[in-house]
């Protein structure tokens, strides 16, 4: 794995026993413990992901909100410094290039925090449509990330810093020190819906704050967690992957997503006109999440059918739920066949799993 690339914290997950893999050119932990066992620690108590793989790009100056407004389907302007927004890019035909973050760093001052996957893609995209002269620094290989997950992470990370986590409320962060290290970003944000928080730092300050986390977390049994809790914690969830339940093919509203798309007058983003049209004409296909009734585990890719076998579409994710010991996914299907409660079956091999439609979240 020696052509993989490294985050500041890749020796300390060898050296604790992780099991490692590739994953978006990164050499990443994928479970530790297990990854049932990693889950309902971050659902009961606190767990510790290594997200530094994933990227970060400053958008500065004063053409910055033009250029955000260009690029992305959401309102920049409803942000404040201080608030975190979720958004996308589209391409010309609608699709969906990414999905982020966008962090309104102070005036004239922007964060993405972007898919680790698509970095070089969306780093080419953003250069190639700053016609207006923004300011664009792609900072991924100059930031580190953890993100402190679960219903204890609170009490863990407040012995470490002077700033009231409680004053940071979801989808809002805050820049001080923590673990005597300065400048952290100390976002309220995470991809668990285990509550906590997201912290970006210098690698420099990676080894000193990974130690003090652990050490500030070891009376609630802190854990450190891999990428494999990671996915089945977000599904519990019905959080969408990038790769599996969107892509370029895939777009806003196919994806429930119509609520980060803002028409508003003057906001002319790319891909609004296909996105307008689609609004007005309706989707051929929905992302639905689904429990199964029968017994199994549906897969990504597995079919999903109607009793006669017809096929309605297809799973993009789906595991054995950690939390409630039954079949979970989300799929996309025809739309006659996307309201609740509607019977559904997911193909497996040669038999047909009774499922039906229902909402995420599938953690109770």
């Amino acid at each position: 794995m020696s052509e993989l690339k490294t985050t500041p914290f890749t020796e300390k997950h060898i050296a604790l026993g992780a099991k490692m893999h590739e994953f978006a050119g990164y050499n990443m932990p994928i479970e530790y413990s297990g990854i049932i066992d990693e889950h309902l620690a971050v659902c009961n108590g606190v767990g510790v992901f290594d997200v530094s793989h994933m990227g970060e790009f400053w958008v500065k100056g004063p053409k910055a909100l033009d250029f955000l407004q260009r690029v992305t389907s959401n309102d920049v302007t409803r942000l404040v410094p201080g608030k975190i927004q979720y958004s996308c890019f589209i391409n010309e035909k609608g699709g969906i290039k990414d999905d982020f973050l966008v962090y309104h760093y102070e005036d004239d001052k922007y964060l993405l925090v972007v898919n680790a996957s698509n970095i070089e893609k969306d780093w080419e995209w953003c250069v190639q449509n700053n016609t207006m002269g923004a300011e664009l620094e792609n900072a991924s290989a100059h930031m580190a990330q953890l993100a402190i997950q679960g219903p204890k992470a609170v009490d863990t990370l407040q012995k470490l810093t002077s700033v009231d986590l409680s004053t940071i409320p979801y989808y809002t962060f805050q820049v001080g020190e923590l673990a005597g290290e300065q400048n952290v970003i100390i976002s309220n944000t995470g991809y668990t819906g285990a509550g906590g928080f997201e912290l970006y730092f210098y690698p420099s300050s990676a080894p000193a704050i990974w130690k003090a986390i652990f050490e500030a977390g070891e009376e609630f049994d802190i854990q450190p967690t891999g990428l494999g809790c990671r996915d089945t914690l977000r599904l519990e969830m019905g959080f969408c992957l990038y790769g599996n339940d969107l892509d370029e093919t895939t777009t806003p509203y196919e994806a429930g997503l119509g609520w980060i798309v803002k028409m508003i007058e003057g906001k002319n983003f790319i891909g609004r006109s296909v996105l307008e049209e689609q609004k007005k004409e309706g989707v051929s296909r929905k992302l639905v999440g689904f429990e199964l009734i029968d017994r199994g585990i549906p897969r990504s890719g597995y079919e999903l059918a109607i009793e006669d076998g017809t096929v309605i579409g297809k799973v993009t994710s789906g595991t054995m739920s950690p939390t409630r010991k039954i079949g979970v996914g989300l799929g996309y299907v025809s739309p006659s066949y996307a309201s609740l409660d509607t019977e559904i079956y997911v193909k497996v091999r040669n038999r047909l799993l009774k499922a039906k439609v229902v909402k995420p979240p599938f953690r109770k």
